[in-house]
């Protein structure tokens, strides 16, 4: 594999991007969960928060660490703010803060021994700083039914703070796609390898297809557009881009709220551990790629460079950005920060 195209922005083509034809192609085959949640979230988030997910399509590429650092950013310009570690079953974001196991946790909430999501929200080392752990104890809790999922949402949505940080497992699960869609930033993290690259574009993939079915309900698309996806060889479809403009010409108004909707998707990206000037690159070759096959412009927010700082922070068991201020990883996080809008007043 030639890793160095990951990293170039290519001439146009007909090929996708390095990642492979399954990675970015039409599914024939999509299957949707017979609720979706997506279709739901209107009436059930009106939030007093703003509420950023950080999701990726594998684990052990940075996201809890960004989360828990941009968490106590938000804290030490005054602002409150809320982790929910949402990595259910594997819920790691309390040692990212140098907190033991909290006593309560989304296991709580989800067999009802709680009612009130708040009562659940732990203190944490860093003032105007709290964390609602996610389940580690409870099957059900990590594989939560629709009916829990809508629960979850109207409860983080009561939430009284400026800002909740969900933190997503690994993988492309529908709870996973789910809570990722219905916040209002969401964050796709990637590291500059083949794999990472690989997945980051399966989850892309992923969630763009949960949010079309989404959308197909309210307009009642259905049929036309299980028709295209059924054979896309057959009528010529390349890309997800492509699917869309042929829904366009067979129900225009339908095809044009499509696609309206869809360049609304709430894309961010963040690059992790970049060790190289070719690996800085990733991020606006992925920006090209998602415009091109997807029709959806994805916002680059910046790089997070390789930072002995970072692991040696975990050692530690104190965030990144209070145990080496002036780190470059440190910056970076900051200057993600500032691209979120999350500046001091």
């Amino acid at each position: 594999m030639d890793t160095g195209s990951l990293y170039r922005e290519e001439p146009e083509s007909e090929s996708p991007p390095q990642g492979g034809e399954h990675a970015i192609g039409i599914d024939s085959d999509v299957s949707y969960a017979e609720n979706t949640f997506l279709s739901e979230v209107d009436s059930v988030i009106a939030s007093r928060a703003d509420i950023i997910a950080i999701g990726g399509g594998k684990g052990g590429i940075g996201k809890s660490i960004l989360a828990a650092n941009l968490g106590v950013h938000l804290a030490s310009i005054g602002k409150k703010a809320i982790l929910l570690d949402a990595d259910l079953g594997g819920a790691n974001l309390h040692t990212c803060l140098g907190m033991n196991t909290p006593r309560q946790s989304l296991s709580d909430f989800v067999s009802r021994r709680i009612d009130n999501l708040q009562e659940i929200v732990a203190s944490t080392t860093v003032p105007g700083l709290g964390l609602i752990s996610g389940a580690m104890d409870l099957l059900e809790a990590a594989n939560p039914k629709y009916t829990q999922k809508i629960r979850i949402l109207r409860e983080v949505s009561r939430l009284d703070v400026d800002y909740v940080i969900i933190d997503l497992g690994g993988g492309t699960g529908f709870n996973i796609l789910d809570f990722f869609l219905v916040a209002k930033r969401g964050v796709l993290m990637v590291s500059p390898e083949p794999t990472s690259v690989e997945n980051a574009y399966r989850f892309l993939k992923a969630a763009y297809y949960r949010r079309l079915k989404a959308l197909e309900m309210n307009w009642d698309l259905k049929p036309i557009v299980h028709d295209v996806i059924r054979n896309p060889g057959k009528q010529g479809l390349r890309t997800p881009a492509d699917l869309l403009r042929r829904v366009a010409e067979q129900d225009p108004e339908g095809g044009a709220y499509l696609q309206e909707q869809m360049a609304k998707f709430p894309f961010d990206l963040v690059v992790n551990q970049v060790r190289s000037p070719e690996e800085e690159e990733l991020g606006a070759a992925m920006q090209q790629a998602c415009r091109k096959y997807f029709g959806i412009q994805m916002n680059h927010l910046g790089n997070i460079p390789y930072d002995d700082a970072v692991w040696q922070s975990v050692r530690h068991r104190r965030p990144l950005i209070m145990d080496s201020p002036d780190a470059m990883a440190s910056q970076s996080v900051r200057q993600i920060a500032f691209a979120l809008g999350m500046g001091g007043e």
